[in-house]
């Protein structure tokens, strides 16, 4: 009999300890096999748009610390670039875009959508087949309002003013743009879901900077949109949400988008954690940083956790992805605490 996916149970409700495991950018530059292939590889895209490399990158954390759950490696951009718009990544600046104009909107070309992203969806399926029957397969995609933050600006920016502003004076252009990439994104999530991705989880890393208006309208309405969409068609798979630094307004979007779970970044209090808990599973949320730091910092930021969420559905996981500099010692340590079932 196959071993059952942990991770699914605990998203579906159930109390599971030790807590299944992984990590938001798991795949990444930490991971000195992952810089050797990156170098190999040529662009990001290219890594991204390569099914050969981008199951390789995939796997590789799972080969080397056994996580409950692997995460399909690729990039939210990759759903603005399908629609027609050019996209590059710079090092030491990250993704660059042409700014989008309210004008353009109406010009985005989902012609050769699925096309573009065929490779993504063979990566897809060939984890499925590679990876071990009881690793959990996440599919992702970004929120609209987070994509429409790099389309708008044309870059990461600190605060997101340029895509605010756009909101305020073209509310009908931001109203077709979010439309847009909500539908795009539920039919690349759901391609993803037939193609062997177990749960699907939305991103939206720039849900923090908005008033609670703007928060409803830019962050909630299209996800629960995005949510309805794939639930039409993939009733039973578990949909994580993860609204970074929405703080006091995280119930509210589990409530309107109706996620079956919430991630949660490591600003929210853990007394607030379990509250949310009590109404479905919670995904998170150790500090990055403490991670890098490792020794008693990492010890008590995992042991506050599992005292606090251990007793209800809980997947555990960082607060925001890993960073570059983690040592891969302090990522062993923090697997071993949480396996030993030590603080609960």
């Amino acid at each position: 009999m196959a071993k059952s996916r942990v991770m699914l149970d605990a998203l579906r409700g159930e109390t599971v300890f030790p807590p299944p495991i992984w990590m938001m950018r798991q795949a990444g530059r930490y991971l000195p096999e992952y810089r050797d292939l990156r170098r190999k590889a040529g662009s990001f895209l290219d890594l991204c748009y390569n099914p050969d490399l981008a199951v390789e990158v995939t796997l590789q954390p799972i080969r080397r610390f056994g996580f409950d759950a692997s995460i399909l490696f690729s990039d939210i951009l990759v759903v603005p670039h399908a629609l027609g718009r050019d996209l590059r990544f710079e090092e030491g600046r990250g993704p660059v875009m042409t700014p989008i104009r309210a004008r353009e909107v109406e010009q985005l070309d989902g012609l050769v959508f699925h096309d573009r992203l065929a490779p993504v969806y063979e990566t897809v399926g060939r984890l499925r087949a590679e990876l071990p029957e009881s690793t959990t397969l996440i599919g992702f995609c970004g929120a609209p309002w987070t994509i429409a933050t790099y389309m708008i600006a044309g870059h990461g920016t600190p605060d997101q003013a340029p895509a605010r502003l756009f909101g305020y004076r073209e509310p009908q252009a931001m109203k077709k743009l979010l439309a847009t990439l909500a539908d795009y994104s539920a039919d690349y999530l759901i391609r993803q879901i037939e193609a062997g991705a177990d749960v699907v989880q939305i991103f939206d890393s720039w849900s923090g900077v908005l008033d609670e208006a703007c928060f409803d309208a830019f962050c909630v309405k299209p996800v629960a949109e995005i949510v309805n969409k794939v639930r039409a068609v993939h009733p039973g798979v578990p949909i994580i949400g993860f609204p970074k630094g929405a703080g006091s307004l995280y119930g509210d979007y589990r409530r309107k988008t109706g996620v079956t779970a919430l991630g949660l970044d490591w600003t929210v209090p853990l007394t607030q954690a379990r509250a949310l808990q009590a109404q479905g599973a919670v995904q998170g949320n150790l500090d990055p940083l403490r991670l890098v730091a490792g020794g008693a910092a990492l010890r008590e930021g995992v042991d506050a956790i599992l005292r606090a969420l251990g007793s209800g559905p809980l997947v555990f996981n960082l607060g925001h992805g890993i960073t570059p500099e983690t040592p891969i010692a302090h990522v062993e340590a923090m697997i071993r605490q949480i396996r030993d079932g030590s603080g609960r």
